[in-house]
């Protein structure tokens, strides 16, 4: 051995020779194992690091791939994005799509004033009717109503301005003027209503005020650009007046919490003038019922028109419904100190929709109304003729007409077939009579309040929702004046918006 120091084995026994031999093989055994030991761990270390290494080069180069994708997409938008300031005042790029055309306006869009919470939508309706009759007296005679066609040739039933809107948050408002022209050429304007209405009271309830269609069956709350006929029905014209029943008032009305629609009216109104016919108006100083009336006036609250309605809808099937109504009116009357007329009637009106309609059609509706008219007539000095005797000449003498009620009725039933899309075909009947009075055994039979009936059949287009054509023939049967043949050709468009109508 060399570098180191020599072993001397002299002097030693074979036994301690052989002792130590064995425990240098041992020494030997253990450092070799603890080599291979170390050698093993040295190689597990070995291979775990270069899976180590592996894997880091790879996510290296993963991250490498994902900066340049970053890159890449930060670079693209750099390149073809304008600075925001331009972006702002510059014009849209040739690759951007185009903007919608805007809605070109249509006769049925809202003509609107102001916005938001607060506007006014405003509308037109201008009806015309062009025809002939055998009568004499086609205004106040066989037509007896104010909107009705009032001569042969042409007659501008009426151009009605509606306004409706939100007022404020708690009221909606409605406004119809309509511009007439008689018989005589004169231009007639009316206001037929104008009246706020509540939008947000509790319990169901709702108060409208102003001037305001009385709310008494379903013909004189329709204005008459809605009526399915050209003219009114002879019940309303002799009950409720040419112009209907509407005047100043006020009405609260209350959605009963019912399955179905219910609701129930009660009205105050003025009971004086020309649109409350039955009641306090001097019928402009003619005979009206065997009197010459006075001048109404509200002096207390028992001198107020008083009116009550109740209505109810129920579903008869998915395609069946039906809307029944009664109503009443109370108030005085000009014949006398203290007379009063009550009104009563009873409305129905069903429809059928067929399952497979297509815009409201094919579709068949029928409606019908009955009324009747209390009228409380007071005393009135009359001059008769009495007959003279012993063939001497006849003489005038004053009679006093005593007190009498006053009784007449009537009813209309009409059926529309909507058959296809814009064409409806529709057939009424009317029938109005009267008892007679004591006054008509003085005087004679009163032909305005004599028996009469009426059939109309017409055919209406729609060439769109914003116009119509309607061809009607009457044929009028009154006692004591005879037979009349009446041809009527209505015509309508309409312009902007228009409150919609009860159903």
């Amino acid at each position: 051995m060399s570098g180191g120091a020599v072993m001397n084995f002299e002097g030693l026994s074979m036994k301690q020779i052989k002792q130590m031999t064995q425990r240098l093989m041992k020494l030997v055994l253990v450092v070799g194992a603890f080599g291979l030991f170390a050698g093993n761990l040295r190689a597990q270390e070995a291979s775990e690091l270069e899976q180590l290494k592996k894997e880091m080069r790879e996510m290296r180069k993963q991250m490498q791939q994902l900066e340049q994708k970053i890159e890449t997409l930060e670079r693209k938008p750099q390149a073809a994005a304008p600075p925001v300031a331009s972006v702002v005042t510059q014009p849209a790029p040739e690759t951007a799509p185009a903007a919608p055309a805007k809605k070109s306006w249509s006769p049925a869009d809202p003509i609107r004033v102001g916005k938001g919470g607060t506007y006014a939508d405003l509308g037109l309706v201008a009806t015309f009717a062009a025809g002939g009759s055998t009568a004499n007296d086609i205004e106040g005679g066989t037509e007896l109503g104010g909107h009705d066609p009032n001569q042969r040739g042409f007659t501008v039933q009426g151009v009605e301005l509606n306004l409706q809107g939100a007022i404020d948050p708690y009221f909606r408002g409605n406004a119809n003027v309509a511009f007439m022209v008689d018989s005589a050429g004169e231009t007639q304007v009316e206001l037929e209503e104008a009246w706020l209405e509540t939008m947000s009271l509790p319990g169901n309830l709702q108060v409208r005020a102003g001037q305001y269609l009385t709310d008494f069956g379903r013909i004189n709350t329709q204005h008459p650009h809605s009526w399915a006929f050209v003219d009114a029905p002879l019940v309303s014209g002799r009950l409720l007046g040419p112009d209907g029943l509407r005047n100043p008032g006020a009405r609260i009305s209350w959605l009963v919490p019912t399955p179905f629609y219910s609701e129930l009216f009660f009205g105050v109104q003025d009971s004086q003038g020309e649109t409350a016919y039955s009641f306090s108006y001097d019928h402009g100083g003619e005979p009206f019922l065997g009197r010459v009336n006075g001048t109404g006036s509200v002096e207390r609250f028992s001198d107020m028109l008083l009116t009550t309605r109740y209505a109810a809808s129920f579903d008869l099937t998915d395609n069946q419904t039906l809307l029944a109504g009664a109503s009443a009116a109370f108030g005085p009357n000009s014949s006398g100190t203290d007379t009063d007329t009550q009104i009563y009637g009873v409305d129905l009106y069903w429809k059928w929709k067929s399952p497979r309609a297509h815009g409201g059609f094919p579709f068949v509706a029928w409606q019908t109304e009955a009324m009747v008219r209390r009228y409380e007539a007071g005393t009135y000095p009359s001059l008769v003729l009495q007959p003279g005797f012993g063939g001497l000449p006849g003489y005038p003498v004053y009679v006093i007409q005593p007190e009498e009620t006053i009784t007449d009725w009537g009813l209309y039933s009409q059926v529309l077939w909507g058959f296809k899309p814009g064409w409806v075909a529709g057939l009424r009947g009317d029938f109005v009579t009267g008892e007679t009075a004591q006054y008509e055994e003085l005087y004679g039979t009163d032909l305005s309040r004599a028996p009469r009936w009426r059939i109309s059949p017409n055919l209406t287009w729609y060439p769109s929702e914003f116009s119509k054509l309607r061809l009607q023939y009457n044929y009028d049967d009154r006692d004591g004046i005879g037979v009349d043949h009446s041809v009527w050709l209505q015509f309508e468009f309409l312009l902007g918006a228009h409150a919609a109508h009860k159903f």
